[in-house]
């Protein structure tokens, strides 16, 4: 009897709408929540009939099992499969390969997708309508797939359907600062997803929903492991768990990469030195790489950090970056490999400034290292910092693929306790002008090749995922992982556009909602510079884990890990003098960009104290003192946090309490 009744309120629960279960964040953005608009959910289910795919790879079962579960959620009734496209309102998904109809409907427009690129067309024939989802690969129909169910998701029509997408970039990979036991550096959403102890017999579900939410917003790679790297992680018992994962992620487009640690040689391979120049050393990784393909064969590469913040590297043996990284890359060219070799590199043994000392080392380099390798660059010369002017890198080595390094963890932003939604940050970054070659040489076509005509091309993002149930620790922080797969794959998109998609994905498509959750996202990140660094102050955050304030923050075993090596506040003004009179670092720029920064009346007061160490009486632009403005700006931060938790209060009732 017990277990009967037990059977029944199970069944009971299991059949609530679900607009009265709890909400916990899991399904991210992708909710597939129904459609309420019920004129809206008429032409819905009258356009989508059946759904064809066409083929039966891993990949395109993995289209067909998410366009069913997401047609069954949206529409709130399962969508028949069928055979062929001759019913009305049929859905069709496939390649070339796999599809008459598809070969035929886009034998022009195909040649100009690429490998991941698709299309999507309704079109009426015979009197029958129909929907076209076509790709060249495999791979771009689940990218289609997942795209047409956006557009449901954000309630459009289907009637003119007539959509070209493809991505701006080739490598579009998070990175995971993710170790081995389980902890995560710089991690706010609970332990690492990947457990290591239970690999490779264990796979729970969320490594597949991991997949499915990376393939959503088209980021095609993950590094794994931390770049404080542990060799272990290289070793035949590891590499059977990554074998794992990358099979799990295999359907998804999605390859993985590995940390290496430069020093691997000495650690598990029992040579006495790792100097990129030894022979020794060069077998050991080569075989080391073909050991690696033996059991991953589509393997993406390595990501390096070397010679940096105690991490071995070339340096050591008196060699170069571009010797370390082209002992890599060798290794993996024989099988399509790339190495990530990371630009993050300072020493405060160097005596000059930290933020002079990237470009400093690897200019020198530029057309040395081999065409699988990829410089790795913060989007800034210090450290993911709320503001920071563009890398001077970014322009500076036209011989050389450099990729984009942003942080969507956020590590001096408030952890995953403030809401700070970081598309303008990344646009911000992405949209400024080097002046390489002259106007219009934004960094966003360094990145994706156009500029150079460079062919291998990238971006990474530091991961805010963990075990936590809602993976990012709380549900507006999910939106920077959504934004950056967006902006990857289309840096042409704007902040305001991925917010409104994001929220409608997410919550709610009504119009009103929608604005009020906007504007607090949208001015969240220009909140947040105003009460942590405003002006072009940076690096004033407490020590170690860099939450909350520390400007008086001073000593310890680096003066470069300390406020006051930033702010240099004294008796006369504040801020970093990095103009000629100071450590120069405006010099790195190019010469439009150099004398905008460099000329204390022309630079932008976003940056101001970057550059210019500055009175306190000097006078602002808007007329008060330096001071009065500091005082204005952290007043202004803190005000806008005010009406946000006033526009938040006010949607209580239009949002579940668990979120």
């Amino acid at each position: 009897m017990y277990a009967a009744r037990l059977s029944l309120v199970i069944l009971f629960l299991v059949s609530l709408p679900s607009a009265l279960r709890a909400e916990d964040g899991y399904e991210l953005w992708l909710r597939y929540q129904a459609v309420t608009d019920r004129k809206l959910l008429e032409h819905y289910r009258a356009s989508l009939a059946g759904l064809l795919v066409e083929g039966n790879s891993p990949t395109l079962t993995a289209a067909r099992d998410e366009l069913r579960a997401g047609l069954r959620g949206l529409l709130g009734r399962e969508v028949r499969l069928v055979t062929n496209a001759g019913q009305d309102g049929t859905l069709i998904a496939g390649t070339p390969a796999t599809s008459a109809l598809v070969a035929s409907a886009f034998s022009a427009d195909l040649k100009t997708a690429g490998d991941e690129g698709y299309f999507i067309r309704s079109a009426k024939t015979g009197g029958r309508r129909r929907i076209l989802i076509g790709a060249n690969s495999d791979t771009g129909v689940l990218y289609g797939a997942f795209h047409f169910l956006r557009i449901l998701q954000t309630h459009q029509h289907l009637d003119s359907l007539s959509i070209a997408a493809a991505p701006r970039i080739r490598h579009r990979i998070l990175n995971h600062w993710d170790n081995l036991d389980g902890t995560v550096e710089r991690g706010y959403a609970g332990f690492s997803l990947w457990d290591w102890h239970r690999l490779p017999d264990y796979l729970p579900p969320r490594y597949k929903d991991y997949a499915r939410a990376n393939a959503s917003i088209g980021i095609n790679g993950t590094v794994l492991t931390n770049v404080n790297a542990n060799a272990v992680s290289l070793t035949p018992e590891y590499l059977k768990k990554a074998a794992t994962l990358a099979g799990v992620f295999r359907p998804y487009g999605i390859r993985i990469y590995l940390t290496a640690r430069f020093s691997a040689p000495i650690e598990i391979g029992r040579l006495k030195t790792a100097d990129p120049l030894d022979p020794k050393v060069r077998d050991w990784w080569k075989q080391k790489a073909d050991e690696i393909y033996r059991y991953i064969p589509d393997f993406g590469g390595f990501l390096v950090k070397a010679n940096s913040e105690g991490q071995p590297g070339p340096q050591q043996y008196g060699r170069t970056h571009a010797d370390g990284a082209n002992l890599l890359a060798d290794a993996v060219a024989p099988h399509d490999g790339i190495v990530m070799w990371r630009a993050f590199v300072y020493d405060d043994k160097v005596p000059d400034d930290r933020a002079k000392q990237a470009y400093n080392e690897f200019k020198p380099l530029d057309g040395t290292f081999r065409p699988n390798v990829l410089i790795q660059v913060k989007n800034g010369p210090i450290d993911f910092q709320p503001r920071e002017p563009f890398h001077p890198l970014f322009g500076a080595m036209p011989g050389t693929p450099l990729m984009m390094e942003f942080q969507i963890t956020k590590e001096y932003l408030g952890l995953a306790t403030h809401l700070v939604y970081l598309a303008p940050l990344f646009k911000e970054v992405l949209d400024a002008d080097t002046f390489a070659k002259g106007e219009g040489s934004s960094v966003a076509r360094v990145i994706d090749g156009s500029l150079e005509g460079h062919r291998v091309t990238g971006i990474a993002g530091v991961a805010n995922i963990g075990s936590d149930r809602d993976w990012c620790g709380s549900v507006f922080t999910q939106a920077n992982w959504f934004a950056y797969g967006r902006l990857a794959w289309d840096h042409s998109l704007t902040a305001e556009a991925i917010a409104a998609e994001w929220i409608r994905m997410t919550f709610s498509n009504d119009p009103a909602f929608v604005r009020d959750i906007a504007s607090m996202m949208i001015a969240s990140r220009e909140a947040v510079v105003d009460y942590m660094t405003p002006l072009g102050l940076h690096h004033i955050m407490a020590e170690g884990h860099h939450y909350g304030p520390g400007p008086w923050v001073s000593g310890g075993p680096r003066t470069d890990w300390t406020s006051v090596y930033y702010h240099r506040a004294d008796s006369n003004g504040l801020g970093f003098d990095r103009t000629a009179t100071g450590s120069n670092a405006v010099a790195q720029y190019f010469p439009p960009v150099a004398e905008l920064f460099g000329r204390l009346e022309r630079c932008p007061e976003k940056y101001l104290l970057w550059f210019h160490h500055v009175n306190w009486d000097y006078r602002m632009r808007s007329g008060r003192t330096l001071w009065e403005e500091l005082c204005h700006r952290y007043q202004s931060g803190v005000d806008t946090v005010r009406r946000m938790q006033a526009t938040w209060k006010s949607l209580e009732s239009r949002i579940d309490a668990e979120r």
